[in-house]
């Protein structure tokens, strides 16, 4: 029995350390965009041209010349750049902008209903029928994401109605950040099509607003926090969940997400003051749960050999 768990736990660890720094750079941003007053446009610019540039050096350490196979054919070409526009841009975009105008904690929690918009593109656009399990976590989810951004008020929003759209958003776009890349996934390892995406998006980004030109003026907290940003929101979590399915089930490594909205709420208590009533823990409590049965269901239906994809 000893032998069978300590691979398990071992990859839990690895996960629950990925989500722990997501939650770390969600905080991190709320610093840049406010605090420091960073434009959205240099900050992003910036960060995916460091990312991508790491993740292809890695990638081309890793798989040498197979690192250029994702262009070799149409359909993995277009999921590449299709998830490098409509799912890697559009979300560090959308996320970056709800934070600036609202709090770290809110937009994380709203970004982490992503796998419910999944399930919804799939019964609007597919026709698919949602499960009871779907029903159930909509809504709770509803009534976590309700509780959450009142917290207890319910006559007005804890939020600016601008960063809660922008968080729905960053929500939408986390969806098509998960699907789009499945084409390119399927025959090319993630590294690479994570490292292309990003180059993609980042070129894209500079064309707009070049992060050499005129840059923000530089400091010892911008640059720790950039580096912050890029290593902890990009390419250590992403390789840390690589490593975590090779020890625990794709689904056990998924229920780690849950610590990235925990962890942002904490830091922001801590580093922002913000204050959590009893109501906005119990929503975000909701939401949590909401993804989680989701997911069991799901999973369940997938374990009886019913096609629900």
């Amino acid at each position: 029995m000893k032998k069978t768990s300590n691979p398990i736990v071992k990859g839990i660890i690895i996960a629950a350390t990925a989500s722990i720094m997501w939650g770390i750079s969600g905080t991190t941003l709320q610093l840049i965009s406010q605090n420091l007053a960073i434009p959205a446009t240099w900050m992003l610019s910036i960060r995916t041209f460091a990312a991508g540039i790491i993740l292809l050096v890695i990638s081309g350490f890793m798989y040498g010349k197979k690192t250029f196979n994702v262009f070799q054919r149409r359909d993995t070409a277009i999921s590449v750049i299709t998830y490098a526009i409509f799912g890697l841009m559009a979300n560090l975009l959308t996320f970056y902008y709800s934070i600036q105008t609202g709090n770290a904690s809110a937009s994380t929690i709203l970004q982490y209903l992503s796998p419910l918009f999944i399930v919804l593109g799939g019964v609007i656009f597919k026709h698919r029928r949602p499960l009871r399990s779907d029903l159930i976590a909509f809504g709770l989810a509803l009534i976590g994401v309700f509780f959450a951004l009142t917290k207890g008020n319910f006559t007005q929003l804890d939020i600016p109605m601008g960063s809660l759209l922008w968080g729905l958003g960053s929500g939408i776009t986390a969806a098509f950040y998960v699907v789009l890349p499945q084409k390119a996934a399927d025959s090319n390892p993630p590294v690479v099509v994570l490292g292309w995406g990003t180059i993609i998006a980042s070129f894209l980004f500079n064309i707009y607003r070049p992060f050499w030109v005129n840059p923000p003026k530089l400091s010892g907290e911008l640059v720790a926090s950039v580096a912050t940003v890029v290593l902890f929101g990009t390419i250590l979590p992403f390789s840390l969940l690589m490593l975590a399915t090779r020890y625990a089930p794709s689904d056990v490594v998924s229920i780690m997400d849950a610590l990235q909205p925990i962890t942002t709420s904490l830091l922001s208590v801590i580093f922002f003051n913000l204050h959590l009533t009893l109501v906005e823990i119990l929503g975000i409590a909701l939401v949590i749960i909401a993804i989680y049965v989701l997911q069991a269901g799901r999973k369940k239906k997938l374990e009886a050999n019913i096609d629900i994809n």
